[in-house]
């Protein structure tokens, strides 16, 4: 008996190997397999010779040791990145209850009765009857003859895989976040920095004037023109210090735990600034983007529920058995001769079941929009990139052309306020001219942070190798 137990179960196993999951293959990439050219883009040749960001490790892009610590401690702390790790979890776990489909459950049972008969159920008088059992067995056991079972275990596989690129995703931009907030709290502290300063010699200028004024030197409209300029300035610092405040406080959130003050930056010259990636000779490097390996596996959990959909037109068979001993005495449980055993088969065709069908057309619909999906991926993926890439092909002739207009600005203030002092020109012209060299002041602070932050998004855009980094 046992032998032909294990016979019909080992027979079942082996026959379990096929499914009925339509044959997978990866829909072409609906971007071009070059990246943009042109003049927004530069040199494309030297920008080349740098690393591909995706084989560059977050620690050796962000040289700034302060930087890196506070990286380190929001992939430590963040409760966002948390979350992603617990669904990767849950994804796991749930993999593991649909693997065990396949295996059947095996339950021991106890059981025992009592029972008190009429008199008129047995021989004219009443009785009490006494039955107690003990088994090892299995209830139901569906043989997957058709795949239906491991159709489900692939998809269930499929998201648990997808769930793991989404914590990646996660940790990718969360370290992109945490850097850029990082550097525009540089950046505003240098803005705070040239208010302050800006504020200081616009109030020595109107202390000048005001005293001018005192003795009939200077006219009632210089005055108010140069208490005008103060209160702007005035109203930009505490612009600035609100604005310090509030990327600290961003910052402090990104982190999980308030960032210590020597972690902070003070200037964005004193920050040392990302390694130059590169975008590589071809746009496949996108096909290894956290967010669209997500998107892919979900196509292929797609296509694996499709298997299941159509195994479900065919029978179901499941396999039953037991063993062990009965008897009417407690105490003659485990005696000879009590044992019993009993193995059989059950199958169940569908004849006429209104659900299949359509089950099956969305499980062919769900798949298509699985595609969609994944090639709309990879389309804002490659503009993405693009849009970075043709930052970085501008940025130094901004950065150029900034600095000439600071300069020029400059000497343009210097030479305005001279001829004011000597009574050549009016206060008027010195306030333009101070005004513009603010204004391209601040400019400059703005494209040094585009530059910064440019790297980082180029770095991050393209699947940074922060995604392969295990914590």
């Amino acid at each position: 008996m046992n032998r032909k137990i294990t016979l019909l179960i080992l027979t079942a196993v082996f026959m379990t190997g096929c499914t009925l999951i339509p044959k997978y293959s990866r829909p072409e990439a609906p971007v071009p397999a070059d990246w943009p050219d042109g003049p927004a883009y530069g040199d494309t040749a030297s920008i080349q010779e740098s690393p591909v960001a995706y084989d560059m490790q977050w620690r050796e892009f962000f040289p700034d040791e302060r930087l890196r610590e506070v990286i380190d401690t929001a992939l430590g702390n963040n409760r966002d990145l948390r979350a992603a790790a617990l669904n990767v979890e849950r994804a796991r776990a749930l993999y593991r209850i649909q693997r065990s489909e396949i295996l059947p459950i095996v339950n021991a049972v106890g059981s025992g009765a009592k029972d008190r008969l009429p008199a008129f159920s047995r021989a004219g008088r009443d009785a009490t009857q006494e039955q107690y059992s003990v088994s090892l067995g299995i209830s139901s056991w569906e043989i997957d003859f058709f795949g239906r079972i491991r159709s489900l275990e692939q998809q269930a596989l499929e998201h648990y895989f997808a769930t793991e690129e989404a914590r990646r995703s996660t940790q990718l931009l969360l370290i992109a976040e945490v850097a850029n907030t990082w550097l525009t709290l540089a950046a505003d502290r240098d803005n705070l920095r040239l208010a302050r300063s800006t504020r200081e010699a616009q109030q020595a200028a109107y202390d000048l004037i005001k005293r001018r004024y005192d003795v009939g030197l200077a006219p009632e409209l210089e005055l108010h023109q140069a208490q005008t300029r103060v209160e702007v300035t005035r109203l930009d610092v505490a612009r600035f210090t609100e604005q310090v405040a509030r990327d600290q406080n961003a910052l402090n959130l990104l982190a999980g735990t308030p960032v210590a003050a020597e972690l902070l930056p003070d200037a964005l010259s004193a920050v040392t600034p990302p390694q130059d990636v590169s975008a590589g000779t071809s746009s496949e490097v996108l096909l290894r983007r956290p967010d669209v390996l997500q998107a892919e596996h979900l196509l292929i959990a797609a296509n694996a529920n499709i298997g299941a959909a159509r195994a479900a037109f065919f029978p179901r068979i499941a396999l039953f058995t037991a063993f062990g001993t009965a008897s009417d005495d407690l105490s003659g449980l485990f005696s000879s001769g009590t044992d019993f055993w009993n193995y059989g088969a059950r199958i169940a065709v569908p004849i006429f079941d209104p659900r299949i069908r359509p089950a099956f057309n969305v499980s062919k619909v769900d798949r298509e929009f699985a595609v969609a999906r994944y090639e709309k991926t990879i389309q804002e993926a490659f503009r993405e990139v693009a849009d970075a890439l043709a930052q970085r092909g501008t940025i130094a002739d901004q950065m150029a052309a900034q600095q000439s207009l600071v300069d020029a600005t400059a000497a343009s203030y210097r030479l305005s306020n001279m001829r004011y002092k000597k009574g050549i020109d009016t206060y008027l012209t010195v306030l333009d001219a101070q005004r513009s060299l603010y204004a391209a002041q601040q400019g400059l602070i703005t494209v040094r942070l585009t530059k910064l932050a440019n790297q980082v998004r180029l770095y991050a855009v393209l699947g940074g190798g922060a995604a392969n980094e295990k914590k």
